[in-house]
């Protein structure tokens, strides 16, 4: 049975060639995506900027609605098709977007890595990637087997396929499928499939491709329901991440406790993270999470 661990854990990422943190604070933080920096909206840097030298090439500025809106203000030598970055062997193209990103979630890399160490010395592990967005996450895991990557948005599965032309992954054993992730789930209950680990990156609200509506409190106890039932006692993780919900970590772990806990190992919870740029430099909560593990 999953034992529950009650203390909270921090996934820390810090910076790499691709991507530094540079400062936080009064709402805002300021990052380098390589050669580029831009300025994006941080409710959780309650704290004041260590510098004053925020000179950016670009800021999202929020719109008045909380749950969105807002638009870039970007300089002229912002490329408008994207630029290259890369993360290990996985190569990407970085490009700000409407919704304030820029293609990826650089507080990932702590959850890729940790991903990657369940499955040590595998090459033959199937792997579930719902809500898979550019596939940075899906691109990490096919070298250690199959990967279904799924996801409702057209133009993100194929910036995933375009992301594996780049790390030139195109031959890897991935399956691209534009779907919703709650129906493809049950899909694959219905078909007795099983995983050896699965990605759960929701976000708050979404629509399917035929228009299907999401709701992340009304729709995520059914999916991980699901994922249950997709997994056994040889499988060896299942990781969701929760963005931009007012909800703390210790709920998603009840979740994952009712659900999986028929199944061996461990259930934790806490926060993502990402350690600003330099000596000294503060943690920036990111994101909440719970995943269970199975050491096997």
């Amino acid at each position: 049975m999953a034992r529950l661990r009650e203390e909270p854990v921090l996934i820390e990422s810090a910076g790499w060639d691709g991507y530094r943190l540079l400062d936080s604070g009064a709402g805002r933080k300021w990052e380098a995506f390589g050669p580029h920096s831009f300025i994006r909206p941080e409710p959780q840097a309650l704290w004041q900027p260590r510098r004053d030298d925020w000179d950016a090439d670009g800021e999202f500025v929020p719109g008045s609605d909380e749950d969105g809106g807002g638009r870039w203000t970007l300089d002229p030598g912002v490329p408008d098709e994207g630029w290259e970055l890369s993360w290990n062997e996985v190569r990407f193209s970085a490009q700000p977007t409407p919704f304030r990103h820029l293609q990826f979630f650089p507080d990932m890399a702590g959850v890729w890595d940790w991903m990657r160490g369940r499955l040590s010395g595998r090459e033959d592990a199937e792997t579930l990637n719902l809500f898979g967005y550019t596939g940075l996450g899906t691109l990490a895991l096919s070298r250690h087997g199959r990967v279904t990557h799924a996801d409702a948005s057209k133009k993100s599965v194929a910036q995933a396929r375009e992301n594996a032309a780049l790390s030139n992954m195109e031959d890897r054993p991935i399956r691209w499928l534009v779907d919703d992730a709650a129906k493809f789930a049950a899909r694959e209950v219905r078909r007795e499939r099983r995983y050896d680990g699965i990605i759960l990156d929701p976000p708050k609200f979404g629509r399917g491709p035929k228009n299907e509506t999401w709701r992340l409190e009304d729709g995520l106890p059914g999916l991980v329901s699901d994922c249950a039932k997709l997994l056994d006692a040889d499988s060896r993780f299942l990781f969701l991440t929760v963005y931009a919900v007012r909800m703390s970590s210790v709920a998603i772990a009840g979740l994952l406790a009712e659900a999986l806990g028929d199944l061996p190992g461990e259930i934790e919870h806490g926060d993502l993270c990402v350690r600003e740029d330099g000596e000294g430099g503060r943690l920036l909560p990111t994101a909440i999470f719970a995943r269970w593990h199975n050491p096997g």
